[in-house]
């Protein structure tokens, strides 16, 4: 009688998906049982508690991600508490020798898993991969070997280095071990609103899952990327590729965005170089943000440039809560954040003209806008949400100057000049 081979727990976070997942891919290629972790981490030190928005987002798309594995043999093991505690305890019930997970770059969650790696027993192997980032924030230096601050030099540094690798195949079985350690019920998390329901406004714009989002990724290659460094200033129409959530969840690859745009572009021969060139931007521009974070670690509570910290903000409850609810009496603005609270997110323009009238026509800090959009955006990233709250409130790496304003009314006219937008959500 043959003894099966102790097995590898992948421990999923922000990568929930099974095409180019490597530590899955690897995992799977191992020929050994595979235990799929995923925790709910909420209250480990250094660990932001996901908002409201983020809990909808993610019972729905840990649900598809379950029903994809259960159809290579696998099932997803779900457990909520402190991960210090719940990954070691797996290791020890399923007797497994192997921990794989791919990096995270915020320096909490980093640290943390330095922690579990290191309370593990020697016998138990540690292998960590880059899933979610096209390159890794330490490798990417200044001629002087320092860390960017301005993202014109880091687009043409990474311009410059070279095709991000091809994205790695989904695997198509994975042996599940005799025994697999108790579940917890994805239900029993009650991540979803229930008094009030405020999520159907999401749910008639939304599908979580992978199969959603290569769909979604698919049409906008084959639609719209023709005209995506134009249609992208224009907020009534359907014209960006709505990736950031997935890519938020990790239900989608950066690696996998990069090389199906291109690929789309060089199969159909009519894609303009600067519509192309564009999206790539825009992903490094996420790229960009984690840079700063990985470097500046305190991104999401103190300002990049210090010279705010003797800035004296409003304290307006009044007009703080005016403006969360879209009752500031400028439509842009109002339409804008009234499509964040009924959608779980907001034109990337959009953003831009609401943080600017938050932190320089209120005058009030942007840490209060970044606390409102954690908590209702679908795709609020402790990376690009800090870091672009400290550009447009002027605190932040390559910020607009403090005096450079966004006018909610000239604003409106260039980019909603027939009002659709506005008429859309007022």
């Amino acid at each position: 009688m043959t003894t099966s081979p102790p097995p590898i727990v992948v421990w999923l976070r922000d990568d929930l998906r099974l095409l180019d997942n490597p530590a899955l891919a690897d995992a799977a290629e191992s020929d050994r049982p595979i235990v799929v972790l995923y925790v709910l981490d909420e209250e480990s030190e250094g660990v932001r508690p996901l908002g409201a928005a983020h809990h909808w987002w993610l019972h729905h798309s840990l649900a598809s991600l379950a029903k994809d594995l259960a159809g290579i043999g696998a099932k997803l093991i779900l457990r909520r508490g402190a991960a210090g505690k719940i990954v070691p305890d797996v290791i020890a019930e399923t007797k497994a020798t192997g921990l794989w997970f791919n990096r995270r770059y915020d320096q909490g969650g980093d640290a943390l898993d330095d922690g579990i790696a290191e309370s593990l027993p020697e016998d138990v192997e540690v292998q960590r991969f880059r899933a979610n980032l096209l390159h890794d924030p330490k490798a990417v230096q200044t001629k002087t070997g320092g860390f960017y601050r301005v993202y014109t030099p880091f687009w043409r540094n990474l311009s410059q280095s070279g095709e991000p690798r091809d994205p790695i195949d989904a695997p198509t079985k994975l042996l599940a071990p005799k025994h697999q350690p108790k579940s917890d019920d994805l239900d029993a998390w009650k991540l979803l609103p229930v008094k009030p329901d405020w999520s159907g406004g999401m749910a008639a714009d939304w599908v979580p899952g992978e199969a959603a989002a290569l769909e979604r990724f698919d049409e906008f290659c084959e639609d719209l990327l023709d005209d995506y460094h134009n249609g992208r200033e224009r907020p009534a129409d359907d014209a960006t590729s709505r990736m950031s959530p997935r890519l938020r969840f990790g239900e989608i690859s950066p690696f996998t965005l990069w090389h199906r745009a291109t690929e789309a572009a060089r199969r159909r021969k009519g894609v303009p170089d600067k519509a192309i060139e564009t999206f790539q931007k825009e992903l490094v521009w996420r790229e960009f943000n984690y840079h700063l974070l990985y470097h500046f670690g305190a991104l999401a509570t103190r300002n990049f440039n210090p010279r705010f910290d003797k800035f004296t903000w409003r304290k307006s409850a009044s007009d703080l809560k005016a403006w969360q609810k879209g009752l500031t009496g400028y439509p842009i603005v109002d339409a804008a954040m009234r499509q964040l609270w009924q959608t779980g997110w907001m034109h990337n323009r959009m953003r831009m003209i609401v943080g600017s009238f938050l932190t320089k026509d209120l005058l009030i800090d942007w840490q209060e806008g970044e606390r409102w959009f954690w908590d209702t955006l679908v795709d609020g990233d402790i990376a690009s949400n800090t870091s672009q709250w400290q550009w447009i409130g002027g605190s932040g790496a390559d910020a607009q100057p403090f005096f450079r304003i966004f006018n909610p009314v000239a604003q409106g006219q260039k980019f909603d000049s027939a009002g659709v937008y506005i008429r859309r959500y007022i």
